[in-house]
């Protein structure tokens, strides 16, 4: 791997603006012409530069710019979020690690939305995990579970079928922006046909946005020595490339296959901008390892992938895993349901609720419903 090493530059200092970061070849000569037309060297040296940090800062997203590729892009890094996260249901290693890319798809792309609304992504299939649900309140709140059949993921740990594509199975995955109560929501879906979620989001952005994008999804356990022994956590980490050129007709992608064309039709065939091929390229040398290496900063990682173009990288969004459920909400939705339904509820004297999300069980006095209910 190349050491970061070449020159970082800090637009966000007192006086500028922008407020990002870019990684800039100090010095690098550029040609310009004057007025005769003749050519002559001119140096930029104008931005004051210092070198990528080494400092790692976990449960970030920190978005990035590539110039001279016309790329743009999110890279999250996940400690102790998604180890509170996965933690709070101590569900098998499978489904943990399911879950967990689905909370890092879920953050790269709500982390895109620019005013306070929900991302949220959620899958409905026939696999042994059913369904996974990640809820992504901008700026950066998440919260997610998962519901999966014990049975069959049993039988698939003793085999080999306890892969994600195995345990998503087939069905859809929806994304869907909640912009406010007064506002209408927006909802695509992609299918799920036994792959993996890295393929349904380019899926997605292909079909749906039709914008070229690259999707890298991580997540594993750290162990680590505590006074009993050996400790564990989860780490999680992703990075979302997309094309965005200023000319549309250099995003162009094949047609879809309609699915009636002629016999022995020729596919339609358009070729890749190769600003866009050699981005996806230095994207797919990224290791799952440098996803979630705890040694290795978020500015390292994406100097590493594209500082021979030079890199902007702007202001991280800090993210907290965060529930939004609280007693007052519960006593709310029990008081939406009729007295008897309430009263077949009661269990040792007690209505218990549970919060799927985060595991948080709520003991409601049934007489405090039915007195508030009286008044």
């Amino acid at each position: 791997m190349v050491s970061a090493s070449r020159p970082l530059t800090h637009s966000g200092l007192p006086g500028a603006t922008s407020g990002s970061l870019s990684v800039a070849r100090r010095g690098a000569p550029r040609k310009d012409s004057n007025a005769d037309g003749a050519e002559s060297l001119m140096t930029e040296t104008a931005i004051p530069t210092r070198t990528p940090t080494a400092t790692v800062v976990d449960d970030t997203v920190v978005p990035f710019q590539v110039d001279a590729l016309d790329l743009r892009g999110r890279l999250v890094r996940l400690g102790p979020l998604v180890d509170e996260i996965l933690g709070r249901h101590d569900y098998p290693l499978p489904v943990s690690r399911l879950l967990g890319e689905a909370v890092v798809l879920g953050i790269l792309l709500g982390s895109a939305l620019k005013f306070e609304g929900r991302f949220i992504l959620q899958t409905q299939t026939d696999g042994i995990v059913p369904m996974l649900v990640v809820d992504f309140v901008a700026p950066g709140k998440v919260r997610a579970c998962a519901r999966y059949d014990k049975e069959r993921l049993a039988t698939a740990m003793a085999g080999d079928g306890a892969d994600s594509g195995a345990l998503l199975g087939r069905g859809h995955l929806a994304m869907t922006i909640d912009q406010g109560p007064h506002m209408s929501r927006y909802q695509g879906l992609v299918p799920l046909d036994g792959g993996s979620l890295e393929a349904a989001a380019h899926e997605y952005f292909h079909r749906s946005e039709q914008i070229p994008t690259r999707v890298r999804l991580a997540v594993a356990e750290e162990f680590h020595p505590g006074h009993d022994g050996l400790r564990r956590r989860w780490r999680a980490g992703g990075i979302l490339l997309q094309f965005l050129p200023s000319s549309p007709e250099r995003m162009r992608r094949p047609d879809l296959d309609p699915g009636d064309a002629p016999e022995g039709a020729a596919p339609h065939v358009v070729a890749e901008d190769e600003a866009w091929t050699e981005g996806r390229a230095l994207l797919e040398t990224v290791e799952d390892l440098e996803l979630i290496d705890p040694a290795l900063s978020h500015e390292r990682l994406i100097y590493r992938l594209f500082h021979e173009r030079g890199v902007r990288v702007f202001r991280s969004v800090a993210l907290a895993a965060e529930c939004s459920c609280s007693h007052r909400k519960i006593m709310d939705m029990l008081r939406r349901f009729s007295s008897g339904d309430r009263a077949y509820m009661v269990e040792n004297g007690a209505i218990s609720v549970t919060c799927e999300f985060c595991n948080r069980t709520y003991v409601i006095d049934p007489g405090e419903l039915e007195s508030e209910s009286a008044g």
